[in-house]
């Protein structure tokens, strides 16, 4: 497997894009819905699976179509390629604030684990495929459940990280506890396993779960300090409890806080 050889330039601070410099030829693949935008010359093509030709065959393809879904992604992928003779650009957004994170596949020894909602965008030639757990507790009680991704390949590959980000690098025997959705991604030398928090105050009033992951190196691990999902239930527990309006954040007036400083647009 070789991967086409990429440049790239990460732009933004909270709300960051990646730009990928295409040679003549060179291509990317990407999630759907990442797209951000492109030069003139770049072909786009929707693609079965992630095109990196390691499932070859028509049954291969359904096969690693179907390990797609698993994870909550799409049937397809998007590959963007340069078609003509000067360099081209296309970029690519994150979803939501944060960083993006530059994985040099060749530095994790061709094989890097991360969340399932994590990837961005890679090199064509990159696989990005399954890891499934074969441990039962991990796959029960892990938060995101027993199914992450692997990237694979000798390329450049992009992961997205919530709020921010935290590098750690382990030792051997070194571990470090974590929420399971603050989890972005790992070296394959990592043990990744579930831990109960234990004991009965912790459990019925902790309010952080029953459960968090245990890493043990060596290797490296990303950790993001906003997951998606958090962010999601704030949003919504928020909207829940106002009925969609505004609760005057920050007076003891309330809605008629509103009124007298002249927000009144809603």
């Amino acid at each position: 497997m070789t991967a086409h050889e990429i440049d790239y330039r990460i732009y933004g601070e909270e709300m960051q894009y990646v730009e990928i410099e295409l040679d003549p030829q060179e291509g990317v693949i990407a999630e759907a819905g990442s797209f951000m935008m492109m030069d003139d010359g770049i072909k786009m093509e929707t693609i079965f699976g992630d095109g990196s030709g390691k499932d070859a065959g028509f049954l291969g393809k359904i096969l690693g179509a179907g390990k797609r879904i698993l994870t909550g992604e799409s049937l397809f992928m998007t590959a963007f390629y340069n078609t003509l003779v000067g360099k081209r650009n296309v970029s690519f957004a994150s979803p939501y604030p944060g960083k993006i994170i530059p994985i040099d596949l060749t530095q994790f020894g061709g094989k890097f684990i991360c969340q399932k909602d994590a990837f961005l965008c890679a090199a064509k030639g990159v696989s990005v495929g399954v890891e499934f757990s074969k441990k039962l507790g991990r796959g029960l009680f892990g938060g995101e459940g027993f199914i992450m991704q692997k990237l694979e390949g000798d390329g450049m590959a992009f992961v997205h990280a919530g709020g921010t980000m935290a590098k750690k690098e382990l030792l051997a025997g070194e571990t470090l506890r974590v929420d399971t959705g603050c989890i972005v991604g790992f070296d394959q030398t990592v043990n990744y396993d579930i831990e109960f928090i234990g004991g009965i105050k912790n459990t019925v009033f902790g309010g952080e779960g029953l459960f968090f992951a245990k890493l043990e190196g060596p290797g490296t691990v990303y950790i993001q300090s906003l997951p998606f999902s958090r962010l999601a239930g704030r949003v919504l527990t928020s909207a829940a409890q106002t009925g969609g309006k505004s609760r005057g954040e920050g007076s003891i007036l309330g809605g008629l806080g509103d009124l007298l400083d002249g927000d009144n647009r809603f």
